[in-house]
């Protein structure tokens, strides 16, 4: 799995115009499955984020975790993330995991997030979305489930 996570002072999603879900301070979510990706990767990267330490404390030092702020988390379905973009002009997405599956991990995911005693809120999962946000730093980080030491 691949998730791009930006910290965020307030995040929503409009599908059709409509808004659909929308949060105020704390992270925003951008996930991609890939082909192989399973409750494992779900299950690490769920942890991984709640506990990262990536907002400021008294002293402005990126020493809190989302859990600390009791701050909130939009996720939000993106397979675009496992494209590969090594020949020619066109993205390829063989490596992005077939949509049922996809979605199965996807849900499994955000509702590990909630379990942590997370405010949760998703996007549509498959649907075209917008996406709307105010980055907080800004503060962006990359997560791979794949590269990252899960000893």
């Amino acid at each position: 799995m691949k998730i791009i996570l930006q910290r965020v002072k307030q995040a929503a999603v409009k599908v059709e115009g409509k808004k659909v879900a929308e949060i105020g301070k704390g992270i925003c979510l951008l996930v991609g499955v890939e082909k192989g990706d399973g409750e494992e990767d779900a299950q690490y990267l769920a942890n991984k984020i709640v506990e990262l330490r990536i907002f400021p404390d008294e002293q402005d030092k990126m020493n809190l975790s989302l859990l600390d702020i009791h701050g909130e988390a939009l996720a939000v379905s993106q397979f675009t993330l496992a494209a590969t973009l090594r020949k020619g002009r066109r993205p390829s997405f063989d490596k992005a995991e077939e949509p049922q599956k996809a979605k199965t991990l996807f849900e499994y995911f955000f509702d590990l997030i909630e379990k942590r005693g997370i405010k949760a809120k998703k996007g549509v999962f498959g649907a075209l979305m917008e996406v709307e946000l105010i980055n907080d730093g800004p503060v962006t980080f990359i997560l791979d489930s794949k590269k990252l030491n899960k000893a």
